[in-house]
Protein backbone atom coordinates (compact mmCIF):
# COMPACT_ATOMS: atom_id res chain seq x y z
CA UNK A 1 0.00 0.00 0.00
CA UNK A 2 1.05 3.34 -0.81
CA UNK A 3 1.14 5.82 1.64
CA UNK A 4 1.53 9.86 0.60
CA UNK A 5 3.66 11.74 2.84
CA UNK A 6 4.10 15.96 2.10
CA UNK A 7 7.32 16.75 1.01
CA UNK A 8 8.17 20.02 2.48
CA UNK A 9 8.99 20.34 6.37
CA UNK A 10 7.47 23.39 8.01
CA UNK A 11 5.80 26.26 6.97
CA UNK A 12 6.19 27.49 3.30
CA UNK A 13 7.05 31.34 3.05
CA UNK A 14 5.22 33.53 1.33
CA UNK A 15 5.81 34.27 -2.29
CA UNK A 16 7.61 37.45 -2.87
CA UNK A 17 6.24 39.80 -5.16
CA UNK A 18 8.27 40.22 -8.23
CA UNK A 19 10.50 42.98 -9.04
CA UNK A 20 8.44 46.40 -10.24
CA UNK A 21 10.71 46.47 -13.56
CA UNK A 22 9.83 42.99 -14.17
CA UNK A 23 6.31 44.15 -13.51
CA UNK A 24 6.40 47.43 -15.81
CA UNK A 25 8.16 45.52 -18.86
CA UNK A 26 5.17 43.42 -18.75
CA UNK A 27 2.90 46.37 -18.73
CA UNK A 28 4.67 47.51 -21.68
CA UNK A 29 4.30 44.78 -23.83
CA UNK A 30 0.80 43.54 -22.41
CA UNK A 31 -0.60 47.15 -23.40
CA UNK A 32 1.33 47.06 -26.81
CA UNK A 33 -0.09 43.79 -27.66
CA UNK A 34 -3.45 43.94 -26.56
CA UNK A 35 -4.01 47.12 -27.76
CA UNK A 36 -3.05 46.33 -31.36
CA UNK A 37 -5.36 43.34 -31.40
CA UNK A 38 -8.16 45.35 -30.09
CA UNK A 39 -7.47 48.08 -32.73
CA UNK A 40 -7.14 45.36 -35.21
CA UNK A 41 -10.16 42.89 -34.32
CA UNK A 42 -12.29 45.86 -33.41
CA UNK A 43 -11.22 48.62 -34.69
CA UNK A 44 -9.72 51.99 -32.57
CA UNK A 45 -13.32 53.74 -32.49
CA UNK A 46 -13.64 51.31 -28.98
CA UNK A 47 -11.55 53.13 -26.57
CA UNK A 48 -14.12 52.02 -23.33
CA UNK A 49 -13.13 48.25 -24.49
CA UNK A 50 -9.28 48.61 -24.58
CA UNK A 51 -9.90 50.25 -21.18
CA UNK A 52 -11.39 47.76 -20.05
CA UNK A 53 -9.03 45.14 -21.24
CA UNK A 54 -5.86 47.49 -20.06
CA UNK A 55 -8.02 47.70 -17.00
CA UNK A 56 -7.92 43.52 -16.79
CA UNK A 57 -4.36 43.97 -17.43
CA UNK A 58 -3.58 46.11 -14.70
CA UNK A 59 -5.11 43.61 -12.27
CA UNK A 60 -3.60 40.58 -12.99
CA UNK A 61 -0.04 42.30 -13.17
CA UNK A 62 -1.10 43.61 -9.61
CA UNK A 63 -1.40 39.67 -8.34
CA UNK A 64 2.16 39.09 -8.51
CA UNK A 65 3.22 43.20 -8.11
CA UNK A 66 4.30 45.37 -5.20
CA UNK A 67 2.41 48.27 -4.68
CA UNK A 68 4.70 50.91 -5.49
CA UNK A 69 4.64 49.58 -8.99
CA UNK A 70 0.98 50.16 -9.76
CA UNK A 71 1.12 53.64 -10.75
CA UNK A 72 3.91 52.88 -13.47
CA UNK A 73 1.86 49.93 -14.73
CA UNK A 74 -1.39 52.42 -14.70
CA UNK A 75 0.87 55.17 -16.59
CA UNK A 76 2.21 52.51 -18.80
CA UNK A 77 -1.33 51.20 -19.89
CA UNK A 78 -2.83 54.70 -20.11
CA UNK A 79 -0.10 56.15 -22.58
CA UNK A 80 -0.80 53.18 -24.99
CA UNK A 81 -4.61 53.96 -24.45
CA UNK A 82 -4.22 57.00 -25.13
CA UNK A 83 -1.78 57.50 -27.88
CA UNK A 84 -2.90 54.47 -29.63
CA UNK A 85 -6.55 53.17 -29.09
CA UNK A 86 -7.90 56.80 -29.42
CA UNK A 87 -7.98 58.21 -33.29
CA UNK A 88 -5.58 59.53 -34.00
CA UNK A 89 -3.46 56.96 -33.25
CA UNK A 90 0.53 57.80 -32.56
CA UNK A 91 -0.91 61.49 -30.77
CA UNK A 92 -0.74 61.94 -27.06
CA UNK A 93 -3.54 64.33 -26.10
CA UNK A 94 -4.71 64.93 -22.61
CA UNK A 95 -8.41 65.51 -22.28
CA UNK A 96 -8.61 66.72 -18.37
CA UNK A 97 -12.29 64.73 -16.80
CA UNK A 98 -11.66 61.49 -19.13
CA UNK A 99 -7.90 60.68 -18.95
CA UNK A 100 -8.16 61.45 -15.47
CA UNK A 101 -11.28 59.24 -14.80
CA UNK A 102 -8.91 56.75 -16.98
CA UNK A 103 -5.61 56.77 -14.89
CA UNK A 104 -8.17 56.49 -11.91
CA UNK A 105 -9.48 53.73 -13.31
CA UNK A 106 -6.53 51.75 -14.25
CA UNK A 107 -4.80 52.91 -10.81
CA UNK A 108 -7.34 51.33 -8.88
CA UNK A 109 -7.32 47.96 -10.83
CA UNK A 110 -4.00 47.81 -10.19
CA UNK A 111 -4.05 48.54 -6.80
CA UNK A 112 -7.32 46.25 -6.43
CA UNK A 113 -5.07 43.30 -7.48
CA UNK A 114 -2.40 44.04 -5.87
CA UNK A 115 -4.50 44.18 -2.62
CA UNK A 116 -6.11 41.09 -3.26
CA UNK A 117 -2.87 39.04 -3.95
CA UNK A 118 -1.80 40.32 -0.74
CA UNK A 119 -4.73 39.23 1.23
CA UNK A 120 -5.00 35.78 -0.30
CA UNK A 121 -1.08 34.96 0.30
CA UNK A 122 -1.40 36.49 4.22
CA UNK A 123 -4.46 34.13 4.81
CA UNK A 124 -2.55 31.37 3.25
CA UNK A 125 0.12 31.82 5.60
CA UNK A 126 -1.71 32.30 9.18
CA UNK A 127 -4.02 29.24 8.25
CA UNK A 128 -0.63 27.56 7.89
CA UNK A 129 1.11 29.00 10.92
CA UNK A 130 -2.52 29.18 13.16
CA UNK A 131 -1.91 27.15 15.99
CA UNK A 132 -4.41 24.26 16.89
CA UNK A 133 -5.54 24.16 13.44
CA UNK A 134 -6.83 20.55 13.02
CA UNK A 135 -5.86 19.63 9.33
CA UNK A 136 -7.93 16.57 8.29
CA UNK A 137 -6.71 13.88 7.12
CA UNK A 138 -7.39 12.76 2.99
CA UNK A 139 -6.36 9.29 3.22
CA UNK A 140 -8.56 7.92 6.15
CA UNK A 141 -11.34 11.05 5.90
CA UNK A 142 -10.44 11.72 9.56
CA UNK A 143 -10.41 15.40 10.23
CA UNK A 144 -12.71 17.99 12.06
CA UNK A 145 -15.43 18.68 9.19
CA UNK A 146 -16.26 14.74 9.00
CA UNK A 147 -19.33 13.64 9.93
Amino acid sequence: MIEWKPLGAGARPVPQPVATPLVWAGAGVGALVLVALLNTVVGPERPELALTALSLLAALLGLCARFTAAPGTALLCWLFLNGFAIPPAGVLTWAGHRDTTWLACLLTAALIGTALARLVHARAAYRRLAPGHAWPDTATGDGPYDS
